[in-house]
């Protein structure tokens, strides 16, 4: 098992990232609460990881924070709950909102997230109950910060979009969710990404 990775900071390509580790590329799946967070290219980045291993592929998660990865971990253990709807799930919510919405059963909330159906939702807050105790207070995340040092693609927009199909939403719906930013053409990815995640759970 991988638990922790340290080393130069490549590529980001929401959610992929590539991680120089004494010269090994690791190719490492991260949320958005993560990526929020990351230093520059070409700089030094610590990520807890989590190798999820299947019969036809190994994949490796990477979360900047502990409390991320705990409730990655909690999430993939529930029947119907993959990887990929995980990682969705911690784009889209923060651990605090999460646990949140599960105490107070707040179903409304969660099915704004993408792969999150009523059913799944209703699932989601009966077996995190108990989870979720664990992870109360240790889930003091950073503010986000100033978008600085983000890449800078050719087209923004269509790199939003992406990210946002590869979280979970259709493709109709990602594109929608990005040109309902406000002033889309003055931002990057990130910035556009980060947005428009916050306003699918908001609205």
């Amino acid at each position: 098992m991988i638990g922790r990775l340290k080393g130069l900071l490549l590529e980001k390509q929401a959610p992929l990232l590539l991680i120089d580790v004494q010269g090994v590329g690791y190719e490492v799946f991260a949320p958005m609460s993560t990526f929020y967070n990351l230093p520059e290219l070409n700089q030094g980045v610590t990520l807890h990881t989590h190798l999820v291993v299947r019969e036809d592929s190994q994949t490796l998660y990477g979360f900047a924070e502990e409390h991320e990865r705990s409730l990655f971990r909690a999430l993939i253990k529930i029947n119907g709950v993959g990887a990929k709807l995980a990682l969705a799930i911690l784009s889209g919510v923060s651990t605090k909102d999460f646990i949140r919405c599960i105490e107070h059963e707040d179903t409304a909330m969660l099915v704004k997230l993408p792969g999150v159906g009523k059913k799944t939702a209703e699932r989601l807050i009966i077996e995190m109950k108990d989870r979720v105790k664990d992870l109360t207070g240790h889930t003091g995340t950073k503010t986000m910060p100033a978008m600085e040092g983000l890449v800078q693609k050719d087209d923004p927009v269509a790199d939003a979009m992406s990210a946002l199909v590869a979280l979970g939403y259709k493709p109709p719906e990602a594109s929608r969710m990005v040109r309902a930013v406000d002033g889309m053409s003055e931002y990057n990815s990130e910035e556009l990404i980060r947005m428009a995640l916050q306003a699918a759970v908001t609205n």
